[in-house]
């Protein structure tokens, strides 16, 4: 990478989140404080993490999500000159704030609006929150555009498509492929999964990541928001998206071209490598990576995913054909039915279950037709999304209170 005049400004969203660690990481192996400044470090509730990380950076702000932390974190601060605040209005905030380039990685819809406030900014967007863009759609892309940004996908999936997609040629991709290491219930049946406890769906065998992204991983429900996001993010037909199980996480997804080549990314199933194309774009940074050994490998597999066993990606599917606002129906009831089996309120197998019916009774808004047709970016967009996922979680909360089941 070229060597620059100045340190880069860089703002972190979900800092003390795995994808958050994994760039503060990076950071420190190309080059450190003494080679990026840190404009804003945003935490969710993990206050001594990010107390420990912004004695180290440095940031012009430091803003924890949990407002009933504030006590704790002045506490962790007190001495050190630095500005910091608590609760999600001055999260959106820092999220505004100028910088170079920012790592949007708050998990969920609950990091819409500071992706949304952050798209504003001209910065260049590593985008980690796929929620944001099922949330949103195009209108999110074209926010980031409109400010003179660029927006980046950080999906080890989307990474790797970004690095070998012709945006030029686009009529001449004819797929794209998507690779699902299949979690820790590849080769499950159904009748295998009917007694699956959270413990076992958070072991995920490759990647380290947090608990929801855990368990998508295992439903498959991760691979139908990166499929929607797929979508959105090159410009592709759901049509011509389709997905493969490779246990391995080396080939990290593939695009064919109408001549019969398909092209594919290569990497070891580190989130640092995708944050690193980010974070150097449109060049390459130098750092101590983890390096592929084919011999050792020995051999990829890939395989059809089982799709009776795993439902969940064909619902994904179906919310991104119906369109309109169901990509957010699917979002939100899967938040509220992942947030219910780590809880043990719910069964595994109940969350397809659950996110169908309330896909079947969800009333659909508009939220994408003339706003984003034109290209809109105002804040309807962005807040009719957030209304319509707080209408699904109160009808999943009501299926749930209703099921004989759970009674």
């Amino acid at each position: 990478m070229t060597p620059r005049a100045k340190p880069r400004r860089i703002s972190i969203l979900g800092s003390t989140g795995s994808i958050g660690v994994s760039t503060l990481r990076l950071l420190e192996e190309t080059g450190g404080p003494d080679a990026y400044e840190i404009e804003a470090l945003i935490g969710g509730r993990n206050v001594d993490l990010l107390a420990e990380q912004a004695l180290r950076w440095r940031p012009a702000i430091t803003v924890l999500a949990d407002e009933a932390q504030a006590g704790v974190l002045r506490a962790r601060l007190s001495g050190s000159g630095l500005a910091w605040a608590c609760g999600e209005d001055a999260v959106i905030d820092a999220a505004g704030r100028k910088a170079d380039w920012i790592m949007a990685a708050i998990v969920g819809l609950a990091g819409l609006r500071p992706t949304w406030a952050a798209a504003a900014t001209g910065a260049v967007l590593a985008l980690a929150n796929k929620e944001s863009l099922v949330g949103c759609g195009r209108a999110l892309i074209a926010r980031v555009e409109t400010h003179g940004g660029k927006l980046l996908p950080v999906d080890s999936e989307h990474n790797a498509i970004f690095q070998v997609f012709n945006a030029d040629h686009r009529p001449q991709v004819s797929r794209l492929i998507l690779t699902a290491s299949g979690g820790p219930f590849r080769g499950f049946t159904r009748e295998q999964l009917t007694s699956v406890t959270p413990e076992q769906a958070l072991r995920h065998p490759n990647w380290s990541m947090g608990a929801k992204i855990s368990i998508d991983s295992a439903s498959l429900a991760n691979k139908g928001l990166e499929l929607i996001e797929a979508a959105y993010l090159f410009d592709i037909p759901g049509e011509r998206i389709d997905v493969v199980v490779h246990p391995q996480s080396v080939v990290h997804s593939l695009v064919e071209y109408a001549d019969g080549s398909t092209l594919a990314q290569l990497g070891p199933p580190d989130m640092r490598v995708p944050i690193a194309s980010c974070l150097a774009w449109p060049e390459r940074v130098a750092w101590d990576a983890p390096k592929l050994d084919l011999a050792a490998l020995a051999r990829l597999d890939f395989a059809a995913p089982d799709l009776e066993a795993f439902p969940m990606l064909a619902l994904a599917r179906r919310s991104l054909a119906q369109g309109e606002g169901m990509p957010v129906v699917f979002n939100a009831a899967n938040e509220v039915c992942v947030a219910a089996f780590l809880q043990r309120k719910i069964a595994f197998l109940d969350i397809p279950e659950y996110v169908e019916s309330a896909m079947m009774r969800a009333q659909l808004p508009s939220i994408s037709s003339k706003t984003q047709a034109d290209h809109g970016t105002s804040d309807a967009v962005m807040e009719r999304a957030l209304e319509l996922d707080g209408e699904v979680r109160r009808l999943v909360r009501g299926l749930f209170a209703h099921d004989r089941r759970r009674a």
